[in-house]
């Protein structure tokens, strides 16, 4: 019995499908030559805990994000080890920090808010947002990179019933990024992986995300537009400026965008973070609206026992931009999916909650554009398997980069380990 769950993209463009299947504290290892900075992030005002907030070691590649409770893990080599980190998120004024200062795992960095008034923005080259809008796209070329790199990127992927994760996967892929003018999409290949799933806790049903990594690869609307903004439907949204922020202090338009008319079917709405200057997209945060159960179910589910019915409750995308030298380049992409299961004769329905997000870590010009082999790609439609013994490895990851758990994901990990010592692997 399969259920597939297909993201409104699919049913839109013959692009990306994002499927879901339903079936019935501060160390030094000298002696690894790294050492591994941890802290937590946090609003200077408020104290609110500051997620997705990126932190990279000055004139270098290296780089992590916070997590949804604003802890970060970043692992340097000995010899960056009197580095600087630049810690920034949009909308804040960026702060650079010495590793040494954060060689208590205890350190707390504070981001001050900075706001940026309409006035000090020059619209005036734009007649409307709209214009805007179709400029960023044809100017990406100038933009974007336009060489093939290399890059290492941490992948996590879990997955909750209600409250309860269900399924952890995390993995560290290489991408092989191909040129932003060139049609040819980006390969993929798995690096190290480890993934557990508790079938017992789902009962007749089990979720699996089809396309792991792809997901958020193919959230680079730059790289993959079609998904979203085609010149034959760019025209269908209506856009408006919003109160400008600032990234890395720069500043940034905001333009919100929604379907003008239709509104009613699922459609995309959000805000686009385009860099005033270079007229760079540097971030996006959109969702998808839902408000259709009949329509978004026929967007989503393609194939399903006749006794399960399916139902997207939420959608939500987010894509940030890293930029180098001028040029941009993707840097971290999340997607938020909710549903509901409904299953005859079962007195309760079920919520699940999926959540994919990656992060690059590092990357390196590929000027020979040299890529994985066939047999060692990933498909678009792959479904990672469960790869349960790394979970035992304390040290699994070793020197790369990933992001750092949060409780429930560390407490996951934990569960996982003690089940593995009962059964003696």
């Amino acid at each position: 019995m399969i259920v597939r769950l297909v993201d409104v993209c699919n049913s839109m463009r013959n692009g990306f499908q994002l499927v879901v299947i339903l079936f019935v504290a501060f160390s030094i290892q000298a002696q690894t030559g790294y050492q591994t900075y941890k802290g937590k992030v946090v609003d200077e005002d408020n104290r609110h805990v500051l997620e997705s907030v990126n932190l990279q070691v000055k004139n270098t590649n290296i780089s992590t994000v916070t997590n949804a409770e604003g802890e970060f893990t970043l692992k340097v080599d000995n010899d960056l080890n009197t580095g600087i980190v630049i810690v920034s998120l949009l909308g804040y004024q960026p702060q650079e920090i010495s590793l040494d200062a954060i060689q208590n795992g205890d350190t707390r960095i504070e981001l001050k808010q900075q706001v940026t008034s309409l006035s000090e923005v020059s619209l005036v080259a734009f007649g409307n947002a709209e214009a805007l809008v179709r400029r960023v796209f044809n100017d990406k070329y100038n933009n974007q990179l336009d060489e093939p790199v290399l890059m290492t990127a941490f992948y996590r992927e879990t997955i909750k019933k209600r409250r309860r994760n269900v399924s952890l996967t995390e993995a560290v892929v290489n991408i092989y990024k191909q040129p932003y003018s060139s049609l040819r999409r980006d390969i993929l290949e798995l690096r190290k992986a480890r993934k557990n799933t508790d079938y017992r806790r789902l009962d007749t049903v089990a979720i699996k995300l089809q396309g792991g990594p792809f997901s958020t690869v193919f959230l680079d609307v730059m790289k993959y537009p079609e998904f979203i903004f085609t010149s034959e439907n760019i025209g269908e949204y209506r856009y408006e400026f919003m109160t400008p922020l600032t990234v890395n202090n720069r500043t940034v338009y905001v333009v919100s965008f929604t379907l003008k008319d239709r509104m009613d079917q699922p459609h995309y709405f959000g805000n686009l973070y385009i860099d005033t200057e270079t007229l760079a997209l540097v971030s996006a945060k959109y969702e998808l609206n839902v408000g259709d159960r009949k329509a978004a179910s026929r967007m989503f589910v393609k194939k399903k026992p006749r006794d399960v019915t399916a139902y997207p409750l939420s959608a939500n995308y987010h894509v940030d931009y890293r930029e180098k030298n001028g040029k941009w380049h993707y840097g971290y992409g999340r997607v938020n999916l909710s549903f509901k299961v409904d299953k005859r004769g079962k007195l309760f329905n079920t919520t699940y909650t999926l959540a994919s997000e990656m992060a690059v870590t590092d990357w390196e010009p590929n000027p020979n554009n040299t890529l994985a082999k066939a047999k060692d790609r990933l498909r678009p439609n792959v479904v990672i398997t469960d790869q349960v013994s790394g979970f035992s490895d304390p040290d699994f990851w070793g020197p790369l980069n990933v992001i750092e758990p949060e409780k429930s994901i560390e407490s996951a990990i934990n569960k996982i380990r003690r089940q593995l010592r009962r059964n003696g692997d």
